[in-house]
């Protein structure tokens, strides 16, 4: 099972050992990012709000720490696409602290540990060839950077007021505040503690704010993330 340790913020001794069982994640949670859903060319994406979250994994190998190169996956080459495309999706990332199972909204908050910076690196031509969705163009090996530390629940009075940007090189990419969400944590949990068991260490990705855009070997990505800090990664091509 991969494994990342990130500092816990504000406990100068502490660190954290990321092992999830399961990356849940968030699609189409930000009402700019559906309209942007032309641009992205994405199988799934429409331009109304969705009546529910909408949910999809992306598995443990997945996982890449401050630091470390996103690599861009080689079988890509393979299918000779007219324009391959791998976008980078600033989110902030809940890091659930005890076994969640049928909680409602009013006591999840409860169950989170705390709260860091992610990438949900997408490979666009990937998850529109699929016939089984978004599973694979998600979960390339490094396609999950997390971090730079883990931020305490206690410690961010609101999770729903955060300056949240991308930067691509010194190009802001996504800029946002994560109020722009529309279904907030607490309905976020309870809905995926009511279809499935969230275990301590699990992640949940909140979704994505408008500006994905393409990545290329030898960019830098920054995901920021106000009270948490800058999450850094760079770009390769696998192998």
């Amino acid at each position: 099972m991969k494994r990342i340790v990130l500092p816990v913020s504000g406990r100068s001794e502490e660190s954290y050992e990321l092992a999830p069982s399961k990356i849940i994640c968030l699609g189409l949670n930000y009402a700019e990012h559906i309209k942007e859903s032309v641009s992205v060319r994405v199988r799934g994406f429409t331009p109304d709000a969705p009546n529910e979250p909408v949910l999809f994994p992306k598995t443990p190998n997945a996982l890449l720490g401050p630091g470390e190169n996103i690599e861009l996956p080689a079988i890509v080459a393979k299918y000779e696409f007219e324009e391959p495309r791998t976008d980078h999706e600033a989110e902030l990332a809940v890091v659930i602290g005890e076994t969640m199972k049928n909680v409602p909204s009013g006591r999840a908050m409860e169950y989170v540990f705390g709260y860091t910076c992610a990438n949900d690196v997408s490979q666009r031509n990937i998850q529109n060839l699929d016939r089984s969705g978004w599973y694979r163009g998600k979960s390339f090996d490094t396609f999950c950077p997390v971090g730079p530390v883990i931020v305490p629940r206690d410690a961010i009075d609101d999770p729903h007021n955060l300056a949240i940007r991308c930067r691509v090189g010194r190009r802001v990419a996504q800029e946002a505040n994560t109020g722009q969400m529309i279904f907030r944590i607490p309905e976020i949990l309870e809905y995926i503690s009511h279809n499935m068991t969230l275990e301590a260490g699990d992640l949940v990705l909140t979704g994505t704010p408008s500006g994905v855009g393409p990545i290329s070997p030898g960019d830098t990505v920054e995901i920021e993330i106000e009270q948490i800090g800058t999450l850094r990664n760079g770009v390769v091509a696998a192998g």
